[in-house]
């Protein structure tokens, strides 16, 4: 291993050492010895690593502790340095450039497995959260898991669409925008400006409601039909809307902007607490909330068959991976657009 790779055994990393608010420094840079593949991995050289709200969850203890000491990040490219032995079928080789996604393990034998719901499975098991990620120099994954990326992206614009690109198509689905439909937007940030150009793609008429001037700007540009602020009603009744920010204050406002029979999708992994609702006014008329959990490989084969076929514009912000902790700090205090990249 250590020839492969110029005789180096080590690499740089940084760990969640001890959950809780970011300005105190939760992360923890540090020198740590190379990943081993198992027999069924892949190991990669990280290319770039996308920095996801979900890592700051992680890192702010929101997510319970899965693995201590556990290196966050999964929105990884990276290129193929060593195959394990009983990697076959998938037909990975080195050299490959692949991308490292959330979901990494399912049972494949449980009832949500089985009828193609393994972003369900009760085994599940996630990339730097369960296993470590991409804030480092390398990082391993199980083949079946690793990813083929689309052509015509740089390695640090591929990133974002390997998180927030695959959640958002996702969230699209649950949110069941009928064909020429009218979409709300809740927040604007890495997921949902990905969300609303395959919205807009695919002919929704799509309405962006954010605090952040500078977000607002880029929606607009990005082809919404309107912008408003975070909690303000749209100008039309909504078919369905997909809420991004992490804050539950914002389902009211979301279900009173949605016409009968709409569908609100709640993206986050993460939700603050939702206020109480009027039954009336937020649910009757066969209104619909939906959760968004994780994904399929299938969502993220279709989305970046998706990204293949149709150009997205990535607004990305890039950070050397001796700055991972003040990229965190920068996305908990919204100052940036688009999605965060660290770049080894």
């Amino acid at each position: 291993m250590s020839e492969a790779f110029g005789g180096t055994t080590s690499m740089r990393c940084w760990r969640v050492r001890r959950p809780g608010p970011i300005e105190g420094g939760p992360l923890h840079a540090e020198r740590a010895p190379l990943p081993e593949p198992g027999p069924g991995d892949l190991m990669v050289r990280v290319l770039a690593c996308g920095v996801c709200r979900t890592d700051l969850h992680v890192a702010e203890g929101d997510l319970p502790v899965h693995r201590a000491g556990v290196v966050p990040g999964h929105e990884v490219v990276g290129e193929v340095v060593a195959v394990g032995q009983a990697v076959r079928r998938e037909g990975f080789a080195v050299g490959d450039r692949v991308g490292i996604a959330w979901l990494r393990h399912t049972c494949g034998e449980c009832e949500f497995c089985l009828r193609g719901a393994e972003n369900l499975c009760p085994r599940s098991a996630y990339t730097g959260w369960d296993a470590d990620g991409g804030y480092a120099e390398f990082a391993c994954v199980p083949a079946g898991y690793a990813l083929r990326l689309p052509a015509g992206y740089t390695d640090a614009d591929t990133a974002p669409l390997l998180c927030a690109g695959i959640i958002g198509y996702r969230a699209l689905r649950r949110a069941d925008v009928p064909p020429g439909g009218r979409l709300g937007i809740y927040g604007f940030g890495g997921s949902a400006h990905i969300a609303a150009q395959v919205a807009v793609a695919q002919g929704a008429e799509v309405h962006v409601m954010t605090r952040d001037p500078a977000a607002r700007e880029l929606a607009s540009a990005l082809g919404a039909a309107s912008v408003r602020g975070a909690a303000d009603p749209p100008p039309v009744p909504l078919d369905s809307a997909i809420l991004f920010a992490p804050v539950g204050a914002l389902v009211p406002p979301a279900m009173a902007a949605l016409d009968r029979g709409g569908v609100l999708a709640v993206a986050g992994i993460h939700l603050s607490d939702i206020p109480a609702l009027n039954y009336q006014r937020h649910l009757f008329q066969e209104k619909e909330i939906r959760s968004v959990t994780a994904n399929t490989r299938a969502d993220a084969r279709e989305f970046l068959a998706f990204a293949s076929e149709h150009r997205i514009h990535l607004t990305t912000h890039g950070y050397s991976l001796d700055m991972a902790d003040r990229a965190l700090v920068d996305l908990a205090h919204g100052r940036f657009t688009g999605a965060a990249v660290l770049v080894p």
